[in-house]
């Protein structure tokens, strides 16, 4: 049968998670070395009553509970990229080529072990179109026999197909995230350049809620779609699902600027100030042949974890502040402290020779003036 709880040490504390769902029960560390031996306690009982409304079995508490160890070098969150294969060809996409190549089932397999070890706890599974993917099934198996909590980033185009949803079903993310670009069958398959894409999607989707799978919707905004924003607003609720809405579209990860022309400037939202975040220290990317970086952007320097194994990211803190210190072009700037823009990123812009309007608050107010 499996676990039913995690529990870990998480951000400086511990916590006991539940796979599938997004709360956790935080408790202190006392409390997470009681779970080291003997049977379920009373205190974990009844908090999980409390929280998931859950009877806990009468069983030893480590065929219950799976005891995760801490990080190795303070990475518990990862982003995966299964490979780079997608059945859509958005104009948006920041992936720019995406060849479907990547590790093989073995190897899949043995990155979610050096993930695992590291101290990996949350994952995000993504693509180009993960689902796409003939390993699918079995490494999202893995991942939550390990003890991870899955997100699958997803279009959400093979979302009703039966060995989709019987292992979304069987290890339940705790999310899964449907990217959405238009409200009828004209807009969505024009910008998707996939024809029966919209279809395939809806149909995805109602198979999803039916089968109550954890759904958001990513409401994508560009020039093609905007006209359709408050349809697109109103299928997630008519179908009962939270959604965010994604109106800044970004460069490639090789620095190519054709996918802002995607961009509808009238519908951008404010960006607030870039005040920092910790890719590299408690977060890292995968890229689809097992290559660590600080995050999805940021893939000048890359662990190759499946040579160095986890020892690999002790490298990847000290990578992560390089990246973020480099001043590019941005050297003497005075309006520096109030960016909004990461400086990897804003170097994706700069490689793309993107109009400073798009990323640099200089072409900004001259936009403005």
């Amino acid at each position: 049968m499996g676990h039913q709880l995690i529990a870990a040490p998480f951000a400086g504390g511990h916590v006991v998670l539940k796979p599938g769902r997004i709360e956790a029960i935080k408790i202190p560390e006392r409390l997470f070395r009681e779970l080291d031996h003997g049977g379920i306690p009373r205190w974990l009982t009844d908090a999980v009553n409390r929280r998931w409304d859950m009877t806990l079995p009468d069983r030893p508490i480590g065929e219950v509970v799976l005891i995760r160890k801490p990080p190795l070098f303070g990475h518990s969150r990862a982003s995966w990229e299964l490979n780079l294969g997608c059945d859509f060809d958005c104009d948006h996409c920041f992936l720019g080529e995406r060849p479907f190549a990547g590790l093989d089932e073995a190897g899949k397999h043995d990155l979610l072990r050096t993930l695992r070890d590291a101290g990996v706890l949350w994952l995000q599974m993504t693509g180009g179109e993960p689902l796409i993917d003939r390993h699918f099934p079995g490494v999202a198996r893995l991942a939550h026999d390990l003890g991870m909590m899955i997100e699958v980033q997803t279009n959400g185009s093979r979302l009703s197909r039966p060995e989709i949803l019987d292992v979304l079903t069987s290890v339940r993310p705790y999310r899964v995230a449907v990217s959405l670009y238009g409200a009828t069958q004209e807009t969505f398959d024009g910008f998707t350049h996939s024809r029966g894409a919209f279809k395939r999607v809806t149909v995805g989707l109602a198979a999803a809620v039916d089968a109550g799978l954890p759904v958001r919707l990513s409401l994508i905004i560009t020039a093609k779609t905007a006209h359709e924003q408050d349809r697109m607003r109103g299928m997630a609720d008519d179908i009962g699902v939270p959604y965010i809405e994604y109106t800044h579209m970004s460069p490639t990860i090789y620095g190519g600027g054709k996918t802002l022309d995607s961009q509808s400037p009238a519908h951008l939202k404010p960006v607030g100030r870039f005040e920092g975040c910790n890719a590299g220290h408690t977060f890292l990317h995968v890229d689809p042949h097992g290559q660590a970086s600080i995050c999805k952007v940021a893939r000048d320097e890359q662990v190759d974890l499946m040579t160095e194994g986890v020892q690999g990211l002790s490298r990847l803190g000290v990578i992560a502040d390089g990246l973020m210190l480099r001043t590019g072009g941005c050297a003497g700037c005075q309006l520096s402290e109030k960016c909004s823009v990461c400086r990897p990123l804003a170097k994706r812009y700069q490689e793309a020779k993107a109009p400073l309007r798009n990323y640099c608050q200089h072409g900004q107010k001259e936009s403005a003036a």
